[in-house]
């Protein structure tokens, strides 16, 4: 088939390690020609340009920031993005040779992007579904529920599942949050379609370089937090989780991330003079896998306000290095069940401060870690190994 993959993630290296890379050099390693539409943002000075990179095309369009810049840009270029997308698709790309148009949320502005190229093109449309826009954001107060702008991105969302052939969903409490919000779309066009990615177990590496660049303790068990630092990650309950186990001395926390609450969070640190707690900017992948590796224990974070299930994609890369999880959650996402239920970490509300203190407690024993940590690399190769997520598409437009 050929197939174009529209999406917000910077893919300039198609041979790196992510959810998006792995599932499109699986269709490439299979045969298919693959085409990469991607933002190419105002801060790296680039224009917008076609390049190939290991048999796939890559079009990088030049866009406003989207990413970590103020709400003002950022909702600009949320508006205009789907016409940068328009204008380079239609000055570097075959478009009318699709056989299958694969795009991700975010964002769901490229619902009249994906009906020009279905008209051209009569290809299959898959829906990633990985966010749940404008809900998330009325959930985070961002937008009022009632306002012009939730009803026009509402209805944008609304069309986006209307014209999807199908749509894979990242979770079963995904799948059921959006039949019961949105009962015009027939079931029978969802399915339960996990983030997976290629699995590899990584060794530990045990960098003494790094440990000494860093400072990290090698007598302490290392509680690690990579990713963005933002609302969505509930940033200042991270922090109170944190001082709330300054008593465990066997215990050290790095963090490991970028974004809208990192300059608080270091000014927390630094304020309050926090001890067991590292905070290191974003690092590049294998310098952070490298740090990964060295790890005992993955943390994810969600802030308690969300009312839409989310699956943070982090826990793979967690798994994948064989970590137990801790999950602090809100009440309605099911990774922490899902941990849980196959015995590869703890879950708990964001705001119980005693269970987490708890749960890192209890996870100073290696035993547990090592047996959790085998559980956690077992059930990703089982349930989110890319495979899973290939053949699901496959057999869809079959």
């Amino acid at each position: 088939m050929k197939i174009l993959f529209l999406t917000l993630v910077r893919i300039d290296q198609i041979e790196d390690r992510g959810i998006y890379q792995d599932l499109l050099r699986k269709f490439r390693d299979n045969n298919h020609e693959v085409t990469v539409v991607y933002p190419c943002e105002r801060k790296y000075g680039l224009k917008t340009k076609l390049v190939e990179d290991n048999s796939i095309k890559l079009l990088s369009v030049w866009t406003p920031n989207i990413q970590k810049t103020n709400l003002i840009e950022k909702g600009i270029a949320t508006l205009l993005i789907e016409y940068f997308y328009y204008y380079a698709i239609l000055r570097f790309v075959k478009f009318k040779d699709f056989d299958l148009i694969l795009y991700s949320t975010p964002p769901i502005t490229f619902t009249n992007l994906i009906m020009w190229l279905k008209k051209k093109s009569n290809a299959f449309t898959y829906l990633l579904l990985k966010d749940i826009f404008p809900q998330n954001a009325v959930d985070l107060n961002f937008i009022k529920p009632k306002s012009y702008l939730y009803k026009y991105f509402r209805n944008k969302e609304i069309k986006l599942y209307e014209i999807s052939d199908f749509i894979g969903c990242m979770s079963p409490a995904n799948f059921e949050y959006l039949i019961k919000n949105n009962p015009q779309i027939n079931s029978s066009k969802l399915e339960v379609n996990p983030n997976t990615i290629e699995v590899a177990f990584r060794n530990n590496i045990s960098n003494e370089d790094l440990f000494n660049k860093y400072n990290i303790p090698k007598d302490k068990t290392i509680y690690l937090f990579g990713g963005n630092l933002g609302a969505p990650q509930a940033i200042n309950l991270l922090k109170k989780n944190i001082e709330h186990c300054k008593s465990i001395k066997e215990a050290f926390f790095v963090i490991i991330g970028d974004g809208t609450e990192y300059q608080d969070f270091k000014n927390w640190t630094n304020r309050e003079n926090i001890k067991n707690v590292l905070l290191i900017k974003e690092l590049p992948k294998l310098e952070y896998e490298n740090i990964l590796s060295m790890a005992h224990v993955g943390l994810i974070f969600l802030n308690p306000l969300f009312t839409i299930p989310n699956f943070p994609s982090r826990v793979l890369s967690y798994m994948q290095f064989k970590l137990p999880v801790i999950c602090a959650t809100d009440l309605v996402t099911d990774i922490g069940k899902i941990v849980c239920s196959n015995n590869f970490g703890y879950s708990c509300l964001t705001s119980d401060l005693d269970s987490f203190f708890d749960y890192v407690l209890k996870l100073l024993n290696k035993d547990l870690r090592t047996q959790m940590g085998e559980n956690s690399f077992n059930y990703l190769i089982n349930n989110y190994n890319i495979d899973v997520s290939y053949n699901k598409i496959i057999e869809k437009i079959n």
